[in-house]
Parts: structure tokens; C-alpha cells; sequence
């Protein structure tokens, strides 16, 4: 008599069972270190657009007042910085910290 050899459907479903338990217990970890890298990356660029604001501030001499996006991108390397999380930027006013639309992102 010959014996075959190979897997058995217990032996595979087993396997199965393990990699599907390791990817349940991995997937929620990978979502919440993408939100907290998209949450600092966005910190991050409204640091860097406040940074702008006063460079440009003390370049023009203001000291209150608007301030336009055209101002702010003259001093930031390749302009205005997008939110990696979707939301949009306001920095309109020179005495107010910059804000994004997503919640939790804010300097």
C-alpha cells in the first residue's frame, strides 16, 4: 500500500483559523498607528504653516490683521500643505493659531 502524502482539511482549517486570529488581533493596531501618523503629520503641517505666518509677519511688518494664502506660500517650500487626513486648513487671521476641520488635529 501506498500512503499519500499532503494536508488534511483539519490540519488546513486549523491554519486558517491562526492566520485569521493573528489578522484580527493586527488589523485594529495597523488603523490606529495610521490615525496617530495622519493626526502628527497634520500637527506637523499647521506647526509649519504658524511658522509661515510669522515669517511673513515679520517680513511685511504686521502685527494684526488677515492673512492670505498667497502671503503664507511664498515662505513654505512647496506651498500649502494638505491634511492627510482630508480635512482643510484655516490660518486667515495673523493673531489666531492655525486650525484643520478634523477633529483632534489642532496645534
Amino acid at each position: 500500500m501506498r500512503k499519500k502524502a499532503g494536508f488534511t482539511l483539519v490540519e488546513i482549517m486549523i491554519v486558517v483559523a491562526i492566520i485569521g486570529l493573528l489578522a484580527a488581533i493586527a488589523i485594529p493596531s495597523f488603523v490606529k498607528a495610521r490615525t496617530q501618523a495622519q493626526t502628527n503629520a497634520c500637527i506637523n503641517n499647521l506647526r509649519q504653516i504658524d511658522a509661515a505666518k510669522e515669517q511673513w509677519a515679520l517680513s511685511s511688518g504686521a502685527t494684526t490683521g488677515a492673512v492670505t494664502v498667497v502671503d503664507v506660500n511664498a515662505y513654505i517650500k512647496d506651498g500649502t500643505p494638505t491634511c492627510p487626513a482630508s480635512g482643510t486648513y484655516a490660518y486667515n487671521n495673523l493673531s489666531a493659531d492655525p486650525t484643520c476641520t478634523v477633529s483632534g488635529h489642532a496645534l
